[in-house]
């Protein structure tokens, strides 16, 4: 779906006992609408087989370079050409060699090798060959050429040893994959800045004001920014989400320290997208030892308003500004109105009572309104597509925006 859509991508595996993982990744990234050629080396057969791959795909797996009933003369030459991006995952210590050195004995290094496409490279071995001085220089001559490597982690390894080396999660391998895919996209060049979640305001050690904002939409904003080739810093509250891969992740707990981070980072920025949603008020007085219960039946809590991170941004020459309104009630009216009120660009109005498109669902129904007065109203749809449509706002205003 939209930069995986339609995309070639030809994925090598190699002999590690990871290979496994590269059938999810192969699965999800179809499923995503990718077009994925899967090359394997013989080693990777003795943990996989060709027609697993060919299962999720629903496309023939390679691994000889002499294959006659490939239908090619070349096969090598042809998948290469074909390929907008090639992706060798797991990626072990000896194929990591082969492509600093350049030699190409099989079919994953041959293609690597012919390939004008991007190339990922997802190491995988344990630590021991991570770590050794060979592996590693192979793996900065790598980067020198501008191959993407993504991993390896920490974490437990098949040999039952712990250290570095192991295969990075799929999401993660995804996240990259979209992120190289969005190099010269229609935002690249761009610094766009997202705030997303809730904050939480504390009146004792313990409790807090809040709601109930899970991020969902500002992360799947932050991603869509990356996968268009921006350059993206998302500011979130404490919402139980993993960083977007490739997005500067700045994490705050209040809303004092959501402004702070949002006025640094919108200095240079070309756009501010503000997805959280921002505690209005803060109590006058954090106690510094936890509020006992006491015989009386009401408690009372005085407040004061937080900052208003909208109005202190202003409207500095360039930067576009496209704000939320999650609302229960008079959609239209209450975002029109804070649409002018904080002199935005773009106002994305959503109803938070909507059963499938509330704060903790993965699709969105939004309203846009616009400063020159005209509107767009989003079907129910995943946040992600919710915010890719959110960002061509950001993309038709960067061209007339004053």
């Amino acid at each position: 779906m939209y930069n995986l859509g339609g995309r070639s991508i030809v994925l090598g595996v190699t002999g590690s006992i990871a290979a496994y993982k590269a059938v999810d990744l192969a699965s999800k990234l179809t499923q995503a609408g990718a077009q994925v050629s899967v090359v394997m080396t013989a080693e990777a057969r003795r943990f996989v087989a060709p027609l697993t791959f060919q299962g999720v795909t629903g496309r023939r797996a390679y691994s000889d370079m002499w294959d006659e009933t490939a239908g090619t003369g070349e096969l090598h030459v042809t998948l290469a050409r074909a390929a907008e991006l090639m992706v060798i995952a797991p990626a072990t210590a000896t194929v990591i060699a082969r492509l600093a050195l350049g030699i190409a004995e099989e079919l994953v290094s041959l293609t690597a090798l012919a390939t004008k496409a991007p190339i990922v490279v997802c190491p995988a071995m344990d630590s021991q060959m991570w770590e050794h001085a060979a592996t590693q220089e192979h793996i900065e001559t790598l980067r020198r050429r501008g191959v993407h490597l993504i991993g390896p982690e920490e974490g437990r390894l098949a040999s039952g040893h712990s250290g570095a080396g192991r295969f990075s999660e799929v999401e993660k391998v995804i996240g990259g994959i979209r992120q190289v895919l969005g190099i010269g996209g229609d935002l690249a060049g761009k610094k766009i800045v997202v705030s997303a979640g809730g904050t939480q305001e504390p009146f004792d050690p313990v409790r807090f004001i809040g709601n109930h904002s899970s991020g969902k939409m500002g992360f799947a904003l932050a991603e869509a920014a990356r996968d268009r080739g921006a350059q993206v810093v998302l500011v979130a509250g404490p919402a139980a989400l993993q960083d977007p891969y490739g997005v500067s992740v700045l994490r705050v707990r209040r809303a004092a320290e959501m402004r702070d981070a949002i006025l640094e980072q919108c200095a240079d920025a070309d756009a501010l997208v503000m997805a959280a949603a921002v505690a209005d008020y803060q109590p006058a007085e954090a106690l510094g030892q936890k509020l006992k219960r006491h015989d009386q039946d009401t408690q009372a809590l005085s407040l004061v308003r937080t900052p208003d991170i909208l109005a202190e941004v202003g409207t500095r020459a360039g930067l576009i500004k496209i704000g939320f309104a999650a609302e229960s009630e008079e959609l239209k009216r209450n975002a029109q109105k804070k649409l002018q009120a904080k002199g935005l660009d773009v106002i994305a109005a959503n109803d938070i009572t909507a059963a499938d498109a509330g704060f903790d669902a993965d699709n969105n129904r939004i309203l846009l309104l616009r400063r020159d007065g005209s509107e767009e109203e989003l079907p129910l749809m995943t946040k992600y597509e919710a915010a890719w449509r959110i960002l061509d706002e950001v993309v038709r205003l960067k061209g007339t925006h004053r």
